[in-house]
């Protein structure tokens, strides 16, 4: 594996042991979301209420964003996600304890599913955070790559297991292996004893946030990511948001069609990854962003007039893998051009932005859908989508940065 190449943070130990446990728990994140997400539409038919799953998972990240970016930088980070990864667990659990006791209404089934977004909003910036304490700054692009290519290598496969358990089992097993997927990270985790170079400091939490919020702003590249991903998960919610229903409502399939509708996105997003970081290289990370803009809007256009299940599938992989293009090549920006000492607030704002847009989004494309109908609500998404092309002209983001500009962020 070659300095800088695709693979090379996998030279270090401690990326690879996290990155594998983490790989563990992101199959039981989307196992358990695949479940939550289908057995809301077995507990009411409202669009607006199946869209809620989403905004209830991605609100708190929204909400907790600047609170955990000042968290990450002031307190031990491994402690933090040692915190919110128990959290979640015990979520987890208690969601499962009660589908098993057939106890579950939708407000329960959206508390727990907050829960676990509390968790999420916590445990991200810290360990965003602590990429830069697991490999070097040359290998820190492609470490985001391969953060993305984890997650994504989950939702390919997991969608599929998660249908086939809810068919089996019911959707208490999937909340059951969720609440065991935790287990792994938090081994990985007690046993990390991590060196940073800029070693987080305490600082009071108010003027902290207030320092992470005028660093951010003031960094126009930083700036102009921020407002990006914002645009771009409001606008791009309506699939995510509505994919149950794309499958119940629009091709009137089941839990394993849903499940396989997912998983084809997972499999997009893997392509997407792994192209990402070459093509920001040959093209610039504008042009990039523009063009996987785009691509998902016309992979969500397809879903909503897709009249088979072969279609939607193609549709869902062109969607999948432009989402993580873009949303790297944000992310990337941020990581790079972020200040070191507010690296963990920056990329809070950052998740607040991107999935404040995509909560406020999925509440707003799943009451259109409730107004209107499912198909509607998912093309005007992939209108506006195209319509968001036009901030890269007074928000552009910058291009390529070099190793020693790296370097010199270092």
């Amino acid at each position: 594996m070659r300095k800088g190449g695709a693979l090379a943070p996998f030279r270090q130990p401690v990326f690879r042991a996290i990155w594998v446990a983490t790989l563990i728990s992101n199959f039981g994140a989307v196992i358990q979301s695949t479940g939550a997400a289908w057995m809301m539409t077995t507990l009411t038919g409202s669009p607006r209420m199946v869209a809620l799953v989403q905004s209830s998972a991605t609100l708190p990240i929204m909400l907790l964003a600047l609170f955990s970016g000042a968290v990450a930088d002031s307190y031990d980070r491994r402690r933090v996600m040692l915190i919110a990864q128990i959290v979640m667990l015990a979520a987890s659990a208690t969601l499962a304890v009660l589908t098993f006791m057939d106890e579950v209404v939708p407000a329960v089934l959206l508390l727990c599913t907050l829960v676990v977004g509390c968790g999420t909003a916590l445990h991200g910036p810290s360990w965003q955070a602590s990429i830069r304490a697991q490999v070097p700054i040359e290998d820190l692009p492609a470490a985001v790559a391969l953060n993305s290519i984890n997650f994504n290598l989950a939702r390919s496969v997991g969608p599929a297991i998660g249908g086939a358990l809810m068919a089996l089992f019911g959707a208490a097993a999937n909340f059951t292996v969720n609440t065991c997927s935790y287990i792994a990270l938090i081994v990985v985790l007690l046993r990390w004893k991590p060196h940073f170079d800029h070693a987080p400091q305490p600082e009071r939490l108010v003027p902290a946030i207030r320092t992470g919020v005028v660093a951010a702003y003031g960094t126009p590249a930083v700036r102009c990511a921020l407002i990006r991903a914002a645009i771009f998960g409001l606008s791009g919610a309506g699939l995510w948001a509505l994919m149950p229903l794309v499958a119940h409502d629009i091709l009137h399939g089941n839990q394993s069609d849903f499940g396989l509708i997912l998983g084809t996105f997972g499999i997009g997003s893997i392509g997407g990854a792994l192209v990402a970081t070459r093509a920001r290289r040959q093209f610039g990370t504008e042009r990039v962003v523009a063009m996987g803009t785009f691509i998902y809007a016309a992979g969500t256009a397809g879903a909503a007039l897709s009249p088979t299940l072969g279609w939607t599938l193609l549709a869902a992989a062109l969607a999948g893998s432009a989402w993580v293009t873009v949303l790297s090549s944000i992310n990337v920006t941020v990581q790079i051009a972020a200040p070191h000492a507010v690296v963990g607030r920056c990329l809070a704002l950052y998740h607040m932005h991107a999935f404040g847009g995509l909560a406020i989004g999925s509440l707003l494309w799943g009451s259109i859908a409730e107004a209107t109908s499912v198909s509607t609500a998912i093309f005007v998404s992939a209108f506006a989508l195209c319509i968001s092309l036009i901030l890269s002209i007074p928000l552009p983001l910058p291009g390529i940065v070099s190793q020693k500009t790296e370097e010199a962020l270092a």
